[in-house]
Formats: structure tokens, C-alpha cells, sequence
């Protein structure tokens, strides 16, 4: 099975660049677990590495998808797995790096079959406002509906998508990761191999390394990236502070109300990644407020040692 180390939690902890100094220690290359990175354009609005972070090793899936292109996780899943087919053929570690949940736990535990989007289907739901398709999946799916932040319009309508063509809840079949997971041989290449941590830091202090990037985004024409900025798909239309700057350059909000915003909702944000890690993976947890950048870059550096395969890996 392939092999790699993960580093994931959430944004703003500082996982970019303590990915990006192990794998410059240890000849590995990255690859970007993360749902808006892997966008080209807005940079700066999806908090991308900057130069000197992504010349210290060979980054991958940042950049690589049009604005106008629809992502998701069985694509991502797809790519990923080519490029680290790619990264082991040159002899080098993976070193995976990510904060989007799902894209994670597609790697780690593959993805269950669930049906292709239905042209017809999706153009009919496209047309019900966010509070309709919200309260329609509560109907069907209640457990998948509380789940779900009630303004990802995108998530709304693939768990409407996912009843009303299977007529089973989503919730039933996302408890399927089992059947391409870890160790399932009927789909090769389903799923990895994962050792890792999940990094954090004390609430305070990430709450204000939140606050300070937003203010710099500003500082460094997030606006006029926004306003240059193309069509774009509905999973890229999701990220975090489009829709404020949209507003902000629409004369509905101030810049003040803007920049406060954005970190709202950016907290928030992070609050559900922390939520969703504690839950959902086994990484080894690690407090970066305990620790200076260079101890945890030694720390990583120990625990990223590729392990050597035992008689039942093969």
C-alpha cells in the first residue's frame, strides 16, 4: 500500500511552514490537502504558502485547478494518489499537509460509491435558496442536515443529491468508508497507509494568528484579487471571505465590517477543524503553543521517519 506522514489541523496553526522545513530536511515532497489551495488565483484569499515557504521542497496541488472547475473529494482522492505514486517512483517520502477534512479522510480510508451527479437533478436543486435545500435535507436526512454549516450551499445540495437518487440517507451511506478503506485489497490504491499529527494551539493564540493573517490579506490586496477574479465553480464559491468581499466591493459593508467578518467566520471555521480532527483521525496530537517553531520541526522531523514495512503490510 502507499505510505505517507500527515500533518493536518486547522488554519493559521502554522502547518505550512513546518511541513515545508521537515520535508526540506528530509528530501520529501508535499502535497496540499486543502479544498481552496488547490484553486489557482486568490492567493492571497486562500492563505496559499508564500515563495519562500513553497521553495524549500516540491509542493503539490497547489495552484492546479481553474476558478471555474468543480473539486471534490474523489477527485481530489484521484490526483493525490497519482502524485504520490509520482513521489515514491523518485524515492522521496510523502509528506501530506491539509486542513480539509474530507479530502484527508479520503486518502486514509478511501471513499464509499456513491452516485454521480445528475445534470438534471443538480439544475433543479440550483434553483432552491439555501434555507430550502436546508430545510429539505432535514426532512430526509436530519443527522446529515446538523452536520452540515447551514450556509455550504454545496454540501446542502450533494446530501440532497446522495437521498434523493440512492432514497437512502446520506448519513447511512457515508458510514460506508470501511468498505474502500485501509486494507481493503478489491480496490487497490483505494486508500494509504497514515502515521501523523495533528497539529494545534492554545485558542487564544490562534484566534489572534487568525485575526493577523486577515488583517494582512487586506494589507495585501485581497480586494483587488477578489475583484479581478473570474468565474467561478460553486465549490469555489465557497471559500471563506468571498462572499464578505463581494459585499465590501458591492457598498453593502464597510471595510471594518468586512475584515471583522472574515475573522468570525475564519474562527468559526477553525473551531469545526478542530472538532472534526479530535473525532475523526488517530494522529498523535501536538500543542505548537508548547513548543518554539525549531523544537517542533525536530519533533515532526523524528516521528516522519519512514517506518520500515512488516510481514503484514506486504
Amino acid at each position: 500500500m502507499k505510505e505517507a506522514f500527515f500533518i493536518v489541523g486547522p488554519t493559521a496553526v502554522g502547518k505550512s511552514e513546518l511541513a515545508a522545513d521537515v520535508a526540506d530536511e528530509m528530501r520529501a515532497e508535499l502535497l496540499s490537502a486543502d479544498a481552496f489551495q488547490i484553486y489557482r488565483g486568490l492567493d492571497l484569499l486562500t492563505a496559499k504558502p508564500d515563495a519562500a515557504t513553497l521553495a524549500k521542497a516540491p509542493h503539490h496541488l497547489i495552484g492546479t485547478t481553474p476558478l471555474h472547475q468543480e473539486m471534490n473529494a474523489e477527485k481530489f482522492r484521484r490526483a493525490a494518489s497519482h502524485a504520490i505514486d509520482e513521489i515514491h517512483s523518485r524515492g522521496r517520502p510523502a509528506i501530506i499537509v491539509g486542513g480539509s477534512g474530507l479530502y484527508i479522510k479520503a486518502l486514509t480510508h478511501g471513499l464509499a460509491r456513491l452516485p454521480q451527479i445528475n445534470p438534471k437533478l443538480r439544475a433543479t436543486l440550483n434553483a432552491l435558496s439555501t434555507d430550502a435545500l436546508r430545510s429539505q435535507l432535514a426532512d430526509l436526512d436530519p443527522e446529515t442536515a446538523r452536520k452540515i454549516d447551514p450556509k455550504n450551499r454545496r454540501r446542502l445540495m450533494r446530501a440532497l443529491e446522495i437521498c434523493l437518487s440512492t432514497g437512502k440517507r446520506a448519513s447511512d451511506q457515508r458510514t460506508q468508508w470501511a468498505i474502500a478503506g485501509v486494507g481493503d485489497r478489491s480496490q487497490p490504491g483505494s486508500a494509504i497507509r497514515a502515521t501523523g499529527v495533528f497539529v494545534f494551539r492554545d485558542r487564544d493564540e490562534l484566534y489572534e494568528r487568525i485575526n493577523r493573517r486577515v488583517e494582512a490579506m487586506f494589507e495585501n490586496g485581497v480586494i483587488e484579487e477578489v475583484r479581478a477574479a473570474g468565474p467561478m465553480s460553486l465549490a469555489a464559491s465557497q471559500m471563506i471571505g468571498l462572499r464578505e468581499i463581494r459585499q465590501l466591493l458591492e457598498g453593502k459593508m464597510s471595510i471594518l465590517q468586512c475584515v471583522a467578518a472574515i475573522q468570525q467566520a475564519t474562527r468559526r471555521y477553525a473551531k469545526r477543524q478542530l472538532t472534526w480532527f479530535r473525532r475523526q483521525t488517530n494522529f498523535q496530537p501536538l500543542n505548537l503553543s508548547l513548543l518554539s517553531h525549531n523544537e517542533a520541526r525536530i519533533l515532526l522531523r523524528k516521528r516522519s521517519e519512514p517506518r520500515k514495512l512488516s510481514a503484514r503490510d506486504d
